[in-house]
């Protein structure tokens, strides 16, 4: 059950973590086909097996309820909201308490772009967007579906499982390819929702997080019978706008918030064109901070429930979960209260992986981490190697890191006034951005002549608010001091211009 109406709740309890032996993986590989290339040119190895990717721990012996399955691959959750910035910890205390408290928390993770369909098949194929096609919201079928996890883990045996959104504009009558179970919303909505129903396109009463979380749990009891491993790909609407709560949540008081440096900038003249016209106040931040925060506590009761599920089908510390958002949003940062921009709220997500049996322990973990990475570390966890190429790497192997991650958006229709196409090289301590002369045309392709507009670089460790623009009035000599020429060169090896 979630909280009175307007009870204020708790942050989150630490727990220490017994790490499992690490899980031989028995899945049937297939051919590995291509390496991905990293921002910095390096090429990622493939995705390691569950054994060579987690450190071994003592066996966990299985619990009372626990029914032996024909192999001990893990199960895999992801659960994956809408819109939800990096600090929203305040409406998620529970699942913050299991995941955090029982796994990994990765404090540099970015959405790799920050739109929902671009950054939901980033996370399926495990590919950039300007690879796998789907550059903004209304072209789902650029999406070669042969590249999913979905499609490699069902391949290799694995039960699987859609809940709630999964791609902008598809057709609610066309069944989500690679999925044994599926309940999918299109259009999304907070309350009694459209659904292709398993192949039955029908509206449902009720509130959306709590319908898809009802026909996940049902996915997941029926493994007592089924001996598959199973993937659940768990998508809530929230917390997207117009943002709805649940109708018990609708009054809850949440902790107030006075804004942030990027809020209050009042110099924007080092910021793009569109930028400097964007004028959104702290009140207006405030206000749809507040209501996302109501809609993400359905979503706590969810994780909640997907937690007790699981102990009770003794599948806890085999299962691995994930949970994520497909990006942030901005809440009146330099006046924008959107996402679509290179800035930190936009682009950071909350990032929490648990898997006990696979010895993955728990704390922070603060390395550079993208969506292109999710794809590669469940199919690590499967012991599956890849046979597309992917631009991430398996998480669970500490030796794979990077030194920069890109992050891309492209000028779509929705907007008519011009937010121009970006691309941004993310480091540990530092950022670089160029936007571009490029627009989307009515088939989702880039059109224009892509001549560099406007760049910026910001130094993260002294102004991790982006305030500063250090190419504001920058010289030919300034430029090479802070080593802009070569970001500028390998930013375009990442985008692939002029390979």
């Amino acid at each position: 059950m979630g909280k009175p109406m307007g009870e204020q709740r708790r942050g989150p309890a630490r727990r220490a973590v017994i790490a499992g032996g690490a899980v031989v993986a028995a899945g049937a590989a297939v051919p590995l086909v291509a390496r991905g290339t990293g921002l910095d040119g390096a090429a990622h190895p493939p995705a390691a097996t569950a054994r060579g990717a987690v450190a071994a721990g003592p066996a966990v012996p299985p619990t009372p309820h626990r029914r032996r399955r024909s192999d001990d691959r893990p199960n895999i959750l992801l659960v994956l909201t809408d819109d939800q910035p990096k600090e929203t910890d305040w409406a998620i205390p529970r699942t913050l308490d299991w995941l955090a408290g029982q796994g990994v928390t990765f404090g540099r993770a970015y959405a790799n772009t920050p739109l929902c369909a671009p950054s939901r098949a980033t996370i399926m194929s495990g590919r950039y967007a300007h690879h796998h096609g789907v550059l903004d919201t209304r072209h789902p079928s650029h999406l070669d579906q042969r590249t999913t996890v979905q499609r490699q883990l069902r391949a290799a045996g694995y039960r699987t499982g859609l809940f709630g959104k999964y791609l902008n504009y598809w057709h609610a009558a066309d069944d989500p390819p690679h999925f044994d179970e599926w309940l999918l919303q299109e259009p999304v909505a907070y309350y009694d929702g459209h659904y292709n129903d398993g192949g039955t396109v029908r509206n449902i009463p009720g509130y959306d997080t709590t319908v898809i979380r009802d026909r996940a749990l049902a996915f997941i009891e029926k493994s007592r019978v089924d001996r598959r491993p199973w993937f659940a790909y768990v998508a809530t609407r929230s917390a997207h706008e117009l943002n709805i709560p649940e109708r018990r949540y609708a009054h809850a008081r949440v902790p107030g918030w006075d804004g942030r440096p990027s809020v209050f900038e009042r110099d924007k003249a080092d910021k793009p064109p569109f930028l400097r016209a964007a004028h959104h106040s702290v009140a207006q931040g405030r206000a749809l901070r507040a209501r996302q925060l109501r809609t993400l506590l359905s979503v706590d009761d969810a994780m909640h429930d997907f937690r007790a599920k699981l102990r009770s089908l003794g599948q806890l510390e085999n299962t691995l979960v994930l949970f994520t958002s497909d990006h942030g949003l901005c809440w009146g940062d330099h006046g924008w209260l959107r996402k679509s921009v290179p800035y930190r709220p936009s682009l950071e997500v909350p990032f929490q992986l648990s898997w006990p049996a696979g010895g993955l322990g728990s704390g922070g973990d603060d390395r550079l981490t993208g969506h292109v990475d999710i794809a590669p570390t469940f199919l690590a966890a499967a012991g599956i190697a890849p046979d597309t190429p992917h631009d991430g790497h398996s998480l669970l192997d500490r030796g794979n890191g990077r030194e920069r991650l890109l992050a891309e958006w492209w000028w779509n229709r929705q907007d008519e006034q011009p937010i121009h196409t970006w691309t941004s090289s993310i480091g540990r301590t530092d950022q670089y951005t160029e936007y571009y002369r490029t627009r989307l045309d009515r088939n989702g392709r880039p059109t224009g002549g892509g001549e560099v507009l406007f760049r910026e670089y910001y130094d993260l460790a002294r102004d991790p608010w982006q305030l500063g623009n250090l190419l504001h009035g920058a010289d030919e000599a300034r430029e090479r001091e802070l080593g802009v020429p070569g970001l500028a060169r390998k930013l375009a090896a990442a985008r692939g211009v002029g390979s």
